[in-house]
């Protein structure tokens, strides 16, 4: 099957068009870079997939997103409180939450800066799940075709099965039939989308 590691490392930061934070994308379909919260490189019109890692550093709204689902996870950070209209979510590593993007949101980080994982789909173009897992000894995702899996380490202790080890916030993606592993002992994200490839 196609495997790919990206770095953290080598991601592009993005710096939010309100000034509470910066973004880097980790993958997506078409290529090109996509705010997932508060700013956008590519517009949300051009994007019919996204996964990409914000950092929150500031109170302030979320950008509109129309014809997007949002799943956020929170990754980093003591708590993250979102308004989506009008409704408080309380988030706390490594909660999850699933929302519009035509909904209004606003965040706020009342214990210091955030970092959330964001994935963002088109609607009726793709449709996708977060969820995390703690892996003791390995954790096989399988990899359906026409899907795309990342699994982003979200703590150290992580190897890919070719013998790798995974950073904090590294990403093994597979986008062909098969499955995606990981050994060691940590916390992952691991992100299903149903749609189009990344290019």
């Amino acid at each position: 099957m196609s495997q790919t590691l990206v770095r953290w490392q080598d991601l592009h930061a993005v710096p939010w068009k309100n000034g509470g934070g910066v973004t880097r994308r980790v993958a997506g379909a078409p290529g090109g870079a996509t705010g997932a919260t508060g700013a956008t490189g590519a517009g949300s019109g051009e994007i019919d997939w996204s996964v990409s890692i914000a950092e929150i550093e500031a109170d302030g709204p979320f950008s509109a997103f129309p014809g997007i689902d949002r799943v956020l996870m929170l990754i980093g950070g003591s708590e993250l409180i979102l308004d989506v209209a009008g409704t408080g979510h309380v988030l706390r590593v490594p909660d999850t939450l699933a929302f519009s993007g035509d909904a209004a949101t606003s965040c706020r980080v009342p214990a210091g800066p955030a970092r959330a994982l964001n994935l963002m789909t088109r609607h009726g173009r793709a449709t996708g799940t977060s969820r995390a897992v703690d892996v003791t000894g390995s954790h096989t995702a399988p990899v359906a075709g026409g899907e795309t899996v990342l699994l982003v380490a979200l703590t150290d202790g992580l190897v890919t099965d070719g013998g790798v080890a995974l950073g904090v916030l590294d990403t093994v993606l597979g986008d062909a039939a098969g499955a995606v592993t990981v050994t060691g002992t940590g916390l992952l994200a691991e992100l299903r989308i149903r749609g189009k490839h990344p290019e």
